[in-house]
């Protein structure tokens, strides 16, 4: 138990005086992401000399890849894509990962059975996979903007990026609420967060312009059509938003259940058109008009949410 709790605390010193990344304030993803594959070949074969780790050409860790990361944080519950090179691209990982190795072979880590050190490199997997939770939870929606694309196609890529870190479902709320708050700026536009359900607080979708429902959804499930089902039956008309992928499928099962009474429509058509006619379908205007849309986005999600990493992060380019 000594020998665990002493080879916790240099680990943990270890991790404190990485050095810190300037994109995220904390070590670079390359080197949580070597770290990780190291304590998984320890498990193996405990040797605590960097040159057994060493890739041929020395600048890498062996074994390091965006697949082997990937499928260590699976087994540890995180799902989330973290690391694509899994740190072969990081040069500092071999300089960071030496003074890991160098703690461990002194505090005597090597020295004990293989199945009391198998249990300890898990819970220092585990730390490591605590950091890269924190990580995601930090770390802000990023927005690719390409003048030379479609509008649409800016949105689509939006949600794509908010999909990786299983953000798209707040992101595409709180986009349309930001394009209904542009498009209609004398009427209020409700903004509640994201994991409020309608049912607190009585409304009949995500958002009430006029005598029309808005429900926004990533995974249009058969709750929902029963939603549409009562908002119809109230007098309300309905819009289904859905990202572009589930378009054909949802306009299929609206027909099916109310053939002709839900306006099914892709959240991309949606937010992109709206950008298009406010920038008088200028393309001067454009990017002045899609930050405009990030910004109200912005204000909306910092009012509402407490998770702040559904920020989107504007480009230098707007």
């Amino acid at each position: 138990m000594d020998l665990k709790k002493h080879t916790l605390s240099i680990f943990r010193n270890w991790y404190d005086n990485l050095p810190a990344h300037k994109s995220s304030g904390g070590p670079a993803k390359g080197t949580i992401a070597a770290a990780l594959v190291v304590l998984e070949h320890l498990k193996a074969e405990c040797n605590l000399d960097l040159e057994a780790h060493r890739a041929p050409g020395g600048s890498q860790i062996k074994g390091a890849s965006g697949q082997a990361v990937k499928k260590i944080l699976e087994r540890l519950g995180e799902k989330r894509p973290f690391a694509k090179e899994g740190g072969r691209t990081n040069r500092g990982g071999p300089g960071d990962i030496k003074p890991l190795l160098d703690a461990l072979k002194q505090s005597g880590f090597d020295k004990c059975a293989a199945e009391d050190r198998n249990v300890v490199l898990n819970e220092l997997q585990q730390i490591l996979v605590g950091k890269v939770i924190e990580f995601h939870n930090k770390e802000r929606i990023k927005l690719i903007y390409e003048p030379s694309k479609t509008t649409w196609q800016a949105v689509q890529t939006l949600l794509a990026q908010a999909r990786e870190t299983g953000k798209e479902g707040p992101l595409a709320q709180h986009l349309v609420g930001a394009k209904l708050e542009l498009r209609f700026p004398k009427i209020n536009v409700g903004n509640e967060s994201y994991s409020t359900a309608d049912d607190q607080l009585g409304r009949p979708g995500d958002f009430c312009i006029g005598d029309t429902a808005f429900h926004v959804t990533v995974a249009p499930m058969p709750a929902l059509y029963q939603k549409c089902q009562k908002n119809v039956d109230d007098g309300f008309r309905v819009y289904l938003l859905v990202p572009d992928r589930t378009l054909s499928g949802a306009r299929q099962n609206a027909d099916l259940i109310l053939p002709g009474k839900i306006a099914v429509e892709s959240i991309e058509s949606f937010v992109s058109q709206n950008i298009e006619e406010l920038s008088d379908f200028s393309k001067q205007k454009l990017a002045t008009g899609f930050r405009k849309l990030v910004e109200t986005y912005n204000k909306r999600v910092d009012a509402c949410e407490i998770d702040k990493s559904m920020l989107i992060e504007l480009p230098k380019n707007l």
